[in-house]
């Protein structure tokens, strides 16, 4: 059965006769379902009646409708109210602006507006590198997206990828301290994206491109990186290749194999794909399989797109044709960053021995990580609720504090690399195993081992 979590957790206010025994009652329906009971909390209890707020995590929202009915049908029970716990969370967004002056005189008005702001805005004409010093622009980061490919859910649009620009948002300013903001642009035409994040630019220390689809996101990238003098991070490619890096060389430490000696099959070679291949690569590999949705990538290819173009020239050294399946009989590495179930059990089990298998499709895995733990030594996905998650959060704090810090303007391989290092060497030789090869995302150390390591790559 697949495991709740507590992105549908719920809370049920339940009520019923205490002869009834409600409590018990509502304790062993849930567990029947197969929920879990994280609270349970009496909130009004009378004579001939008790009521009961129940909160359990959930396997998915209809999973959550099927308790609720399940509830409701016992004759003496009566289901007041149902409250999804994450909609709560997000009930008026999860961001809001704090003044960090004091604004409660005439004279701190006098300083922080007019007439005094006028002083720094003259100063920024004389020399406009005072920005950085007088204004946000030393510690802000813009996160964009046009909405083209959000996590899971594909092109969604500007308006619905807004919860998951917020999120990022408030783990820049939880892990590193670094003040960004969601610009969710209505439009996916890569000329107005750049002009438009171009036109905002002087807001800004740093850009995190964010949830653009594949081409389209090389480009933008590329030609950002061209206009602007802040650095530009597009976290879906760069992101995942460092922390995919980190937690790869761990996991080869804990079986005995080289980097340069074993066998990678990738699924997915669009943004993630392609940049995990150019760090994995320049640090040593040598034989990727890669599979898109039209299957393996040979050598034989032709694509007009740049990034793609790369991959095919350095990929698939021994021109391999056939079927993921036959690509992955003797293989030490799989890395999924694709699609739920594009692999399945007697996949993993043909692998080499000591296999590792990166599964890191959101939120639903290529395999289920229960089924490859049974073959593999190493297993990963991209999911909070299980060990050795591959999550983006290790890297992009701490890369736009080094950032930031160094007022960099620039982002290179070679930044990228020592930053997965940083994110590697976290983890120390005893708390190293197959359950714990890269840190926890809320390991304070982490934010300062990889800035530290981009300042000194700046």
């Amino acid at each position: 059965m697949a495991s709740t979590s507590p992105g549908y957790g719920i809370t049920i206010r339940v009520e019923g006769n205490p002869a009834a025994q409600p409590i018990a009652l509502i304790t062993a329906t849930i567990a029947q379902a197969g929920a879990t009971i994280t609270a349970l909390d009496v909130t009004d209890s009378q004579l001939d009646k008790v009521v009961i707020d129940v909160t359990c995590d959930t396997i998915d929202s209809a999973h959550a409708d099927q308790i609720t009915k399940a509830l409701g049908e016992h004759p003496g029970l009566i289901v007041r109210k149902v409250s999804d716990r994450t909609f709560l969370l997000h009930l008026g967004g999860k961001l809001e602006v704090h003044s960090k002056v004091p604004l409660k005189t005439r004279d701190d008005l006098s300083r922080a507006y007019t007439p005094g702001v006028a002083r720094i805005c003259q100063a920024i004409v004389d020399d406009p590198s005072d920005a950085r010093r007088l204004t946000i622009k030393r510690n802000t980061v813009a996160v964009v997206t046009d909405g083209s490919a959000v996590l899971g859910l594909g092109n969604i649009g500007p308006a619905a990828a807004l919860p998951v620009m917020e999120g990022k948002a408030a783990l820049f300013k939880r892990f590193a301290d670094v003040d960004a903001w969601p610009v969710c642009l209505d439009t996916q035409d890569v000329d107005e994206i750049v002009r438009t994040v171009q036109l905002i630019a002087p807001v800004y220390g740093g850009i995190n491109l964010e949830d653009i689809s594949a081409p389209r996101c090389f480009e933008v990238e590329a030609r950002l990186r061209e206009l602007l003098d802040i650095p530009v991070f597009h976290d879906d490619q760069h992101g995942t290749a460092i922390v995919v890096l980190a937690a790869l060389r761990n996991s080869l430490k804990l079986v005995n194999k080289n980097l340069s000696d074993i066998k990678i099959v990738l699924s997915g070679v669009g943004a993630a794909g392609n940049a995990i291949s150019r760090l994995l690569i320049l640090e040593g590999a040598k034989n990727i399989i890669g599979f898109s949705k039209s299957g393996v990538i040979t050598r034989q290819m032709h694509s007009e797109d740049q990034m793609q173009q790369w991959f095919i020239e350095h990929s698939n050294p021994n021109n391999f044709v056939g079927t993921m399946g036959e690509a992955l009989v003797g293989a030490d590495v799989f890395i999924g960053v694709s699609a739920p179930n594009v692999i399945v059990e007697s996949d993993v089990a043909a692998m080499a021995p000591g296999s590792i298998v990166f599964a890191l499709a959101n939120p639903d895995p290529e395999i289920d990580p229960a089924i490859a733990r049974k073959y593999a030594s190493v297993v990963a996905t991209g999911r909070s609720d299980q060990p050795n998650q591959i999550n983006n959060v290790l890297a992009f704090p701490g890369i736009f504090r080094g950032l930031l810090d160094a007022n960099a303007n620039k982002i290179t391989d070679e930044l990228l690399v020592a930053a997965a290092n940083a994110i590697a060497d976290c983890v120390k030789p005893d708390q190293l195993n197959t359950s714990f090869i890269v840190p926890s995302v809320f390991d304070p150390n982490v934010v300062t081992a990889v800035a530290t390591a981009v300042r000194n790559c700046v």
